[in-house]
């Protein structure tokens, strides 16, 4: 009986040293409610303020030019007038040029997806024969199975999706309404919208203020610096896979770019299309060693130059600490947590730095 009362002294004591030692601080207690409650709120609220969080995400990248063309002194009603009036124009040739070409460029996969599979199974059976002490038929009718469920799970799924058409486009319609409305007024208002934050914060916020200005700063580079390297990446992949006379060249240069925004991961996922739709148009031949071998020079170049320079100014982390906060986010908030998974990581590790410390006494 002593010696449990002796261990719950002892762990209270444990407790008591470490509370004063980081939350002695009040400034320390107001970061830690606010953090709680922001993470709350995206948490809770995440799939019904996606608007919001995709409006926040275009002002971010907006603000960069505005703020450029305030630098040099045009008046900013006149500059995001200006770049307001140039992303409406950006926005309308990506609704009616490009994702048109890659809807037909997509049917045109569907349709030709039975085609590869057959030439896939042709190409399987084949192995037993060529490497008879690899493979044998028995694991060969397994791997069909397989990709035959896969096809036909596949298939169930763009019946479900099919049905749901009216509601995505319903969805589409809001986005495209409410979106580019918020990012206008989240561009002209700015000052306004922040002070009207900062007025409902409690006035002993000076760590909470210190961590916002530099997340501020980081979230701004990131965003901007993230849409440059998906458009690099993007027009690269598609003159090269052009180049190359490559079927859906449009579809995998799309995918390639968009696989930018999961790092590590996403490049090694769209090297399964980029290197299925090689084997099928070309088979294992020079032009299938010249695509695949593009497309790694690609990734190459994008983490080991593009990426570098983009992010000069982001702070450094680890890649363990990249992927676990690509799992850790994506698994909480999905696309928006992938996205912002480096941004997190970053106010995460600010936190820890900007964070008071009492020293024991």
């Amino acid at each position: 009986m002593r010696w449990r009362e002796a261990q719950a002294t002892t762990l209270r004591r444990l407790l008591g040293r470490w509370y004063r030692r980081y939350f002695s601080d009040p400034e320390a207690v107001i970061l830690a409610l606010l953090l709680g409650l922001g993470f709350a709120v995206v948490l809770l609220f995440g799939e019904m303020l996606a608007p919001v969080l995709a409006s926040i995400v275009i002002a971010y990248l907006l603000e960069g030019v505005v703020g450029a063309l305030e630098r040099r002194r045009v008046p900013r009603p006149l500059a995001v007038g200006v770049v307001y009036t140039a992303f409406l124009g950006v926005l309308g040739l990506l609704l009616l040029g490009l994702l048109p070409l890659l809807a037909s460029q997509l049917q045109e996969f569907a349709r030709d997806l039975p085609t590869m599979v057959a030439k896939g199974q042709q190409a399987l059976l084949r192995l037993p024969e060529l490497y008879p002490g690899l493979i044998t038929e028995e694991e060969v009718r397994q791997i069909m199975a397989a990709i035959r469920n896969g096809i036909t799970t596949l298939a169930q799924e763009l019946l479900s999706a099919s049905l749901t058409t009216l509601t995505g486009l319903i969805t589409l319609l809001v986005y495209l309404v409410l979106v580019p409305v918020l990012v206008f007024f989240l561009l002209k208002d700015k000052e306004l919208i922040l002070s009207w934050i900062s007025a409902l914060l409690p006035s002993e916020r000076r760590l909470a203020t210190q961590v916002w200005r530099e997340m501020d700063q980081q979230i701004g580079n990131y965003v901007r610096g993230k849409f440059a390297e998906i458009v690099i990446v993007g027009v690269v992949s598609y003159i090269v896979f052009a180049l190359l006379e490559m079927r859906y060249a449009s579809l995998l240069a799309a995918l390639v770019g968009l696989s930018v925004i999961v790092p590590f991961v996403g490049a090694v996922v769209v090297t399964v299309p980029v290197a299925l739709v090689a084997f099928f148009q070309w088979g294992w031949s020079e032009q299938f060693a010249y695509a695949v071998g593009a497309y790694a020079v690609i990734q190459a170049l994008d983490g080991n130059v593009l990426v570098p320079w983009l992010f000069s100014e982001a702070v450094n982390l680890h890649p363990v600490a990249i992927i676990i906060a690509v799992l850790l986010f994506g698994g909480l908030w999905g696309f928006w947590g992938v996205f912002f998974a480096i941004p997190l990581a970053t106010l995460v590790k600010a936190v820890l730095n900007a964070w008071p410390r009492t020293a024991e006494t």
